[in-house]
């Protein structure tokens, strides 16, 4: 009888451990799901306050905080300095409606790898924890500048991609403008009409917008006829 084969199978990673801190019951149920939607990634636990998230933080080890700057007993990079001061060495992805810079700033100096602006699509916060565990999973000694550039680049946002040829970024302005403008969502022609362009020329831009995930698109049946398509701004939330 042969021996029995030694098993090669590849060891599943451990998975990223998070803590999401964010004080509107809502927004935190709605991150944590986002969280667990990304592969690699599980959520160890949800606080609402700075003080809750540092007594879970002293007993769950956690790799990343999903971090509200913004929490009912203080600003959230003050917990951030709270973990530093007592050695605990977790990421931080500060996720805020704060448009500071100083803040900004702030933040990178304690170690925060991350921001997210919001409201936000769960494919912005699954972009930002794809980069994140590009960058986690980076380890030994860089060969040289090139290197060590690649990973950090890891964390940056993408650069939005080009626009198809032929399409303008002033006339893509002032589509996007009327179809945000259109609560109950707005036509190819209608927006030709609008922004002063042909309907072919207006249905491409609505497209790009589609495609982009910034515009949703869905038949409107009339009275008579063939059923119209309208264009819907996609939520940032």
């Amino acid at each position: 009888m042969s021996p029995p084969q030694a098993n090669s199978a590849t060891p599943t990673p451990e998975p990223i451990r998070v803590l999401v801190v964010e004080d509107d019951p809502v927004a935190a149920d709605a991150h944590r799901m986002y969280v667990e939607r990304v592969p690699g990634f599980a959520v160890v636990g949800t606080a609402r306050t700075g003080g809750d998230a540092q007594r879970l933080l002293e007993r769950t080890p956690t790799d990343l905080v999903l971090l509200d700057l913004y929490l009912p007993d203080g600003h959230g990079l003050q917990l951030v300095r709270a973990l530093r001061a007592a050695g605990n060495g977790a990421d931080v992805i500060a996720v805020t409606s704060a448009r500071d810079l100083a803040v900004v700033r702030d933040g990178v100096s304690l170690g925060v790898v991350q921001y997210v602006l919001k409201p936000f699509t769960f494919s912005t916060l699954r972009d930002r924890l794809q980069r994140y565990a590009e960058f986690r999973s980076t380890a030994g000694e860089a060969s040289g500048q090139d290197e060590v550039d690649r990973a950090l680049a890891a964390l940056r946002a993408p650069q939005p991609a080009s626009m198809p040829k032929g399409l303008t970024q002033a006339t893509l302005q002032a589509v996007t403008e009327a179809l945000r403008g259109a609560e109950d969502g707005v036509s190819a022609a209608a927006t030709a009409e609008a922004v002063g362009i042909s309907r072919i020329t207006a249905r491409r831009y609505l497209e790009h917008l589609v495609e982009a995930g910034r515009a949703d698109r869905a038949p409107h049946y009339g009275a008579i006829g063939r059923p119209e398509l309208v264009y819907r701004w996609v939520s940032e939330h």
